[in-house]
């Protein structure tokens, strides 16, 4: 079994809503660790990353840059010790900070993939977003496009090839992400594909598809991808969503591939969860993640 860290991110400046900062806290209060012992799993450290009182009077694109740039370190130095960090967010502009350190751990020479599991683009840039929230930006600074705060943090942009990249579960953008992505040739599974011919066989299509001409590969996972019957817990929850068993069967059979770099899941708001379904789903994709097993005790 691969050695695992657990990295909680407690920054919700990017998003409208606050709150996700209380996210990884309220997880860790809930006594994950207690449950990926009785996975089987000797229970990972948990570490928990917060603003710093040196940035807290800035603007948010200082924040959100700080913290990432600390991920980022934390997250590359991991991975040169061989242990496969398990990023809980936090508003999803931490993806900036997670990959950033992924592709900072690789060789110069070497690319790398992510599946990007969304009901939303993420893709916009400053000019194009109708809030400026940043949690709205990450796949496009991931990509190169963006401030350059954000695309050139821990290392020169882009971090991510559009070739080796894909999202599944989108169904909730706007038309100048779009044009933005597929001006790149990002591959999209849009929520009406995944329903058509089955998730199982869209996530198969898409780990081949960020397998390939790379290092290895990560997952990211906003919760909001998933239906608000199974997560309302979030930010900004879309209906018809993927099914979180579905999304915890997928990452089950993942767990232990040698490809897989890192993990990410974001978008966690406690304060929007109903009788803690999100928390308990939350808790069962980790140990889906990290034990290849789904307990929730």
């Amino acid at each position: 079994m691969r050695n695992v860290e657990i990295i909680g991110v407690a920054s919700g400046g990017g998003a409208r809503d606050l709150r996700c900062e209380d996210g990884p806290q309220a997880l860790l209060a809930s006594g994950i660790l207690q449950c990926l012992t009785h996975a089987g799993q000797t229970p990972p450290p948990f570490d928990v990353l917060h603003i710093s009182d040196f940035v807290r009077d800035q603007d948010v694109l200082a924040q959100v840059a700080e913290i990432d740039r600390r991920l980022a370190l934390l997250v590359s130095a991991k991975l040169k010790n061989h242990i496969l960090p398990l990023v809980v967010g936090g508003d999803h502009a931490c993806a900036v900070g997670t990959w950033s350190g992924v592709r900072a751990a690789l060789p110069p020479q070497e690319e790398l993939g992510l599946i990007w599991i969304d009901a939303h683009m993420d893709s916009h840039v400053p000019d194009t977003s109708p809030s400026g929230a940043l949690h709205g930006m990450p796949l496009a600074c991931l990509l190169g496009e963006g401030p350059e705060a954000l695309t050139k943090l821990a290392g020169p942009a882009p971090k991510l090839r559009p070739r080796h990249v894909c999202l599944i579960g989108v169904r909730s953008f706007e038309s100048d992400e779009r044009v933005l992505l597929e001006r790149l040739g990002v591959r999209v599974y849009f929520m009406e594909e995944v329903r058509a011919r089955g998730f199982a066989a869209v996530w198969q299509e898409a780990v081949q598809h960020v397998s390939q001409g790379v290092a290895g590969y990560g997952i990211t996972i906003d919760l909001d991808a998933i239906d608000p019957r199974d997560a309302p817990g979030v930010g900004t929850p879309e209906s018809n969503g993927i099914a979180g068993d579905d999304l915890i069967r997928a990452l089950q059979q993942l767990h232990n591939d040698p490809g897989l770099l890192a993990v990410e899941i974001a978008e966690y708001n406690p304060h929007e969860d109903r009788d803690r379904l999100t928390l308990r789903l939350l808790r069962r994709l980790i140990c889906a993640a990290v034990a290849g097993k789904e307990r929730d005790e």
